[in-house]
């Protein structure tokens, strides 16, 4: 038997017909089988095989099925490592397992599965393998609902069902659950498992199955992918920040920044100089006009808080947590990581949320609210997560997701996949933050996309992960790490290789990164930034027609002067500027070149373009589904724009605004010459509002999301 590795599968049940389970006896199993749309992830190295005798029954052990009843003859079952079976229910109905009704090994499952609600059946006990007692085992059964995961130890053997070979096929095109802003559908069961054993790059299957028709009522519409687009002759091209000239612009100049051992205790702090947030978080305070940067202080030192008017000059004001100094962390608390985000639906006295988890090994970390991000009133243990765990806020599901990080060490899996997050989503920060750990589910990790560095020559890691929300989609960022090993550095006084990689999702789980260049790397060289490059809670600022990518970066210490670990040693933040919207364009030459999306519907009335076409033109025109031009929006009344705006409008002759479209299914189609386009959106009014979400926000801005169009763009020059 061939077993095959980095594979998910999905399984409908072959299930017992007119079963039920009596509270005073098990219950015989019936004379027939019939199939059932149940199913069943199972994750993990594995594959299927047919229950019979001489059958091998575990891929990492050469035990093979000796006896088999007549009734489970011929029954798939899942062949995979006998130490574990986790699975994720697709579809409700019955599923079969089978285990020891002996504990003489340690491999007694009967409690386990009892305590998830599985009933024994009145099926003899048989000898499943071997001569001994402890290896005869009984059958299982439960009628399972869709969304239920089980994870079940040493050991029980799944039967039952049958194969599907592609999971999110199977779920995308029978997705029945949430509708999201976009017009995505999402499969029932949610979230969905990933399969840490699978190396291949993350599947995004909204652009395998989109919806019929795109809503783009929120925000505005990137081609960060294809999501949009029916056919295009047009190139698309991704594009790279460019760093700030004037960088850094926070580095250490305080004693609580220095670690001075007088200023503060630090019961895991090593002394080191440090002014930067390790994810900590970056927000414009409309009510104030100006940004607030909360930033760890030395190494593990206490939180500090900063605040700004352009985003790059930063002062640092005193308060009454530590007086004389800007520290706005409890007393109490040692941060190791941590992230600041704003809760914009939430009571005033609740406006600012916060996430610690401490140094160590994986432990409870504190969630915490504030009516002003100064003062922490409310505090809240968490679930169970590892040292490099942070949270980010979902608005177009409205879900708080806690980025919890792990490692995946597994010794019968052919690869190391290593640092890697779990996902865990809640309504509620403050009400969900005490998640178990079967809540949280494998999620994000490096994957053989990912290049091998050319200094380091070691497997790439997911050593961290923060999102926003920006226009219409989830923004985020991998922080790839490349090496070396912790105690190299220690020895060598240089921080580790940590860079940036832009990734982007429209459902808030599946996350595409189709460039994989490091949009902010290291420098490698001896600069404020030479490595241990980090992302910021917020991750951008938008300034006028610029976005601010905050990140942090560490220049070590290789002489060991400063003190004796240099590896974390003197951190400092700097920005790293780009386009709005500028993350990829769509772009054509000389000759004409066009692009056509699929179906969209939209509430507003203007469209509006970020284009760059200063030697060429843009035009467009509405058409119907079936490719009719809509009268009096054709491309021959469309008037071209030429020059560059990331703000624009496109209008026709002879016509007023798109009202009459309002609610219909059109195709928008593009034509252009010598140019870039980035961005198009349909706004309520002549201001170019795009009702997207602002990711940090910046000037002339007044929330979450953009009601103000180039409002803003004024605000910023001012």
């Amino acid at each position: 038997m061939k077993f095959q590795s980095n594979m998910m599968w999905l399984v409908s049940g072959a299930l017992l017909t007119g079963m039920a389970f009596s509270e005073e006896a098990p219950r015989a199993l019936p004379d027939q089988f019939s199939a059932s749309l149940a199913g069943v992830y199972f994750t993990g190295m594995g594959e299927v095989a047919a229950f019979e005798p001489g059958a091998r029954l575990f891929n990492d052990r050469v035990y093979t099925v000796k006896e088999c009843p007549e009734k489970l003859q011929g029954l798939n079952f899942w062949v995979s490592s006998i130490d574990t079976t986790t699975l994720q229910v697709l579809e409700s109905g019955w599923l079969l397992m089978l285990t020891p009704y002996s504990d003489a090994r340690g491999s007694d499952s009967r409690p386990a599965l009892e305590a998830e609600g599985f009933a024994l059946l009145d099926v003899s006990a048989f000898q499943l393998f071997g001569e001994e007692d402890w290896d005869h085992v009984q059958v299982w059964g439960k009628e399972v609902a869709a969304g239920e995961h089980y994870h079940f130890d040493k050991w029980v053997v799944a039967l039952g069902f049958e194969p599907a070979p592609s999971p999110y096929v199977y779920a995308w095109q029978n997705n029945t659950g949430e509708t999201l802003y976009n017009g995505i559908v999402l499969p029932e069961a949610w979230p969905p498992t990933i399969d840490p054993a699978d190396t291949a790059p993350m599947p995004v299957p909204y652009l395998t199955y989109p919806p019929e028709v795109v809503a783009i009522d929120v925000g505005r519409q990137l081609f960060i992918d294809d999501f949009l687009i029916e056919e295009t002759d047009m190139q698309r091209v991704f594009h790279m920040p460019e760093k700030y000239e004037g960088n850094p612009v926070l580095q250490p100049e305080t004693p609580l920044e220095f670690g001075s051992p007088e200023d503060h205790e630090k019961p895991y702090g090593h002394g080191n100089a440090g002014a930067a947030p390790k994810s900590g978080g970056i927000w414009w305070r409309p009510e104030l006009q100006e940004f607030h940067m909360w930033y760890e202080t030395s190494w593990f030192g206490p939180i500090a808080l900063a605040a700004s008017k352009d985003g790059l000059h930063w002062e640092r004001p005193e308060f009454d947590i530590r007086p004389g100094t800007n520290q706005v962390s409890p007393l109490d608390i040692t941060p190791d990581s941590w992230t600041v985000a704003p809760d914009w639906d939430a009571p005033p006295e609740a406006r600012w949320t916060m996430f610690v988890q401490p140094p160590g090994t994986p432990q409870s970390g504190t969630s915490f609210t504030s009516p002003d991000g100064i003062h922490w009133n409310e505090r809240l243990e968490t679930g169970i997560a590892g040292d490099r765990s942070t949270h980010f806020y979902n608005p177009f599901r409205k879900k708080w997701v806690y980025s919890l990080r792990y490692g995946v060490h597994y010794p019968n899996y052919p690869v190391e996949r290593g640092r890697a997050r779990m996902y865990y989503e809640t309504d509620d920060f403050m009400g969900g933050a005490q998640w178990e750990e079967a809540d949280r589910v494998d999620w994000l990790m490096a994957d053989h996309a990912d290049t091998v560095d050319y200094l380091t020559r070691e497997t790439p890691q997911l050593y961290n992960f923060d999102a926003v929300a920006y226009e219409s989609i989830m923004l985020g960022f991998y922080q790839i790490h490349h090496g070396p090993d912790n105690r190299v550095c220690v020895e060598a006084g240089l921080p580790k290789i940590t860079e940036l990689n832009f990734a982007y999702s429209r459902d808030g789980f599946h996350w595409d990164r189709p460039d994989r260049r490091m949009h902010i790397p290291a420098e490698r060289r001896d600069v404020w930034d030479r490595g241990y490059i980090q992302s910021v809670g917020g991750l951008c600022a938008i300034m006028g027609d610029q976005l601010y990518f905050y990140y942090i970066g560490f220049r070590g210490d290789e002489d060991k002067a400063l003190t004796s670990n240099g590896l974390y040693e003197r951190s400092a933040t700097g920005v790293a500027k780009l386009r709005r919207d500028g993350f990829a364009s769509m772009e054509a030459g000389e000759a004409p070149a066009a692009l056509l999306t699929r179906p969209v519907q939209f509430s507003g009335k203007h469209l509006f373009v970020n284009a760059d076409v200063p030697e060429g033109s843009l035009r467009a025109e509405i058409r119907d589904v079936d490719g009719r031009p809509v009268a009096p929006f054709s491309l021959e009344n469309s008037i071209p724009f030429h020059g560059d705006s990331t703000l624009t409008e496109l209008r026709w002759e002879g016509g007023t605004d798109l009202e009459s479209l309002v609610g219909q299914p059109v195709r928008i189609h593009f034509e252009m010459t010598q140019g870039a386009l980035y961005a198009f959106w349909i706004s309520p009014d002549v201001t170019g509002q795009s009702g997207g979400y602002v990711a940090a926000g910046g000037p002339g801005f007044t929330g979450p999301t953009d009601t103000v169009g180039s409002l803003a763009y004024a605000a910023y020059r001012r």
